[in-house]
């Protein structure tokens, strides 16, 4: 029998096992998104115990915590954080075909040396062992991130973010490139009531006065050259749906005048579009101009239950997938524009939506330009998508539609320390999945060929995005 967390694991033939152990394993990572903080990196946090590693922020496990029956108190109430840890092993402990299951185990043997499965039985172990080794100091932020062979991450940060955490990671010498993402929904979501506090914020940040969608660009304009200045080479953004139209009879700068005159009126889908897709051409046009990649994370409907909502506030575990949508008549017309003045930047796209694999393939394959392996590139399966079935789901379509060489490959999307095995998960699967197509004769067993496919996807492409 195959061990859990051993050699082997996910590996079904030799052909998967050369490939992993002779080309993956030791490669370098690059996390090109994540949600970790700076601010715990440079300032090296030791956590006080694995709860506070482990659940303090992972919506993922509240998930599945409410979903097998434990109350609130346990999750994000006032349990103490040894109780809570010992809900966290009843929930997981029967969580089979989650990749969950997996990750917890996978974390517990890479970190702390645990490789007997994660049980409610051997709970108080884990908990002091772990605990132990905390304290020690032995898995700081940054040593977790030596340990995992960590080459550059890039964090998730707000235009208005002054990046002081990046310079004095920096300034440490620290061996891992801690690289800005540029991220301004806040800036593009003009109905939310934030906005105009949100404008304000960007003033004061940038020194410039905003009284037209102009004075908005300029100011905006000067963040990304502060972003620039830090290292940045990737934006992020996130929407539930694709913003795009034309001749919608109003102006960005008429919704803008309308919002910062009266921030409580509600916008109408047209005035919504008319300045949303003013501005995302505009970062777009940016970026292309930067060499920047621009990421396009859509398909999630957040924050569902307003009870919860209410309770523990946004990322607490209750947001979902979005039932399928026209996201394409808007994004290729976004991308025709930008393509027609010859500012179509580099790109990948995200819809947590499965069912749209298929067509963001397609639409990939139509913007190529051959100026870059994969200029316009899918994502890796994202967030509800990063399992087992998932992600060879994934692959399959890449493949059907697209040079599987060009695949930017894997990122954890995480706000955990513990969680760069998921790049571990992600290189087994991969290697499984190339190398049962070998097995089968689909593809030749062709050493020189399969380690650079291996290379790129696992470690290379995502790489290259930053240069040298």
């Amino acid at each position: 029998m195959k061990s859990l967390t051993g050699d082997n694991f996910l590996l079904e033939n030799n052909t998967a096992l050369t490939l992993y152990n002779e080309y993956a394993k030791d490669l370098p990572i690059v996390d090109y998104h994540c949600h970790i903080e700076s601010k715990e990196i440079a300032e090296d946090i030791n956590y006080e115990n694995i709860t506070k590693l482990w659940l303090g922020g992972d919506h993922y496990k509240w998930r599945l915590m409410r979903a097998s029956g434990i109350d609130e108190r346990f999750i994000t109430g006032d349990a103490t954080d040894k109780e809570k840890f010992m809900m966290w092993a009843k929930a997981v402990e029967s969580a089979f075909g989650n990749p969950l299951y997996h990750w917890t185990n996978l974390e517990l043997a890479r970190y702390f040396g645990i490789e007997e499965p994660f049980t409610v039985l051997n709970a108080e172990n884990v908990w002091n062992k772990a605990n132990e080794m905390l304290a020690s100091g032995q898995l700081s932020a940054k040593t977790i991130m030596r340990k995992s062979n960590v080459e550059l991450i890039c964090t998730t940060d707000d235009p208005c973010d002054s990046l002081i955490y990046h310079e004095q990671i920096k300034d440490s010498g620290f061996e891992t490139k801690v690289l800005p993402a540029f991220r301004p929904d806040n800036i593009v979501d003009i109905e939310k009531d934030s906005f105009n506090d949100y404008v304000a914020k960007l003033e004061n940040v940038s020194g410039k006065k905003i009284t037209s969608v102009n004075d908005l660009k300029e100011a905006l304009i000067s963040r990304l050259d502060h972003f620039e200045a830090h290292g940045c080479r990737l934006s992020d953004h996130g929407t539930e749906y694709i913003w795009f139209g034309k001749d919608l009879g109003v102006t960005s700068d008429d919704v803008l005048a309308k919002k910062m005159s009266s921030p409580d009126t509600k916008l109408s889908t047209e005035e919504l579009t008319a300045y949303k897709t003013d501005l995302m051409l505009f970062f777009a046009r940016e970026y292309a101009k930067r060499g920047w990649t621009m990421q396009l994370h859509f398909g999630c409907k957040r924050n569902v239950n307003s009870v919860m909502l209410d309770k523990v506030g946004i990322n607490c575990g209750c947001d979902i997938i979005t039932g399928s949508f026209d996201f394409v008549t808007p994004l290729t017309g976004f991308m025709d524009e930008l393509n027609s003045d010859g500012l179509l930047p580099r790109m990948i796209i995200y819809s947590l939506n499965p069912v749209d694999n298929t067509v963001i393939d397609t639409l990939c394959g139509a913007y190529n330009d051959g100026s870059v392996p994969g200029k316009i590139s899918h994502g890796a399966a994202w967030w509800f998508n990063d399992n087992l079935s998932g992600m060879e789901d994934h692959l399959r379509s890449l493949c059907n539609q697209s040079p599987l060489s060009a695949f930017v490959g894997m990122l954890t999307d995480s706000r955990c320390f513990l969680s760069y095995t998921r790049h571990e998960y992600f290189r087994r699967i991969f290697c499984n999945y190339l190398g049962t197509e070998v097995e089968r004769g689909r593809f030749p067993n062709d050493k020189r060929i399969l380690k650079d496919i291996v290379e790129k996807v696992c470690y290379k492409n995502s790489r290259n995005m930053f240069g040298n």
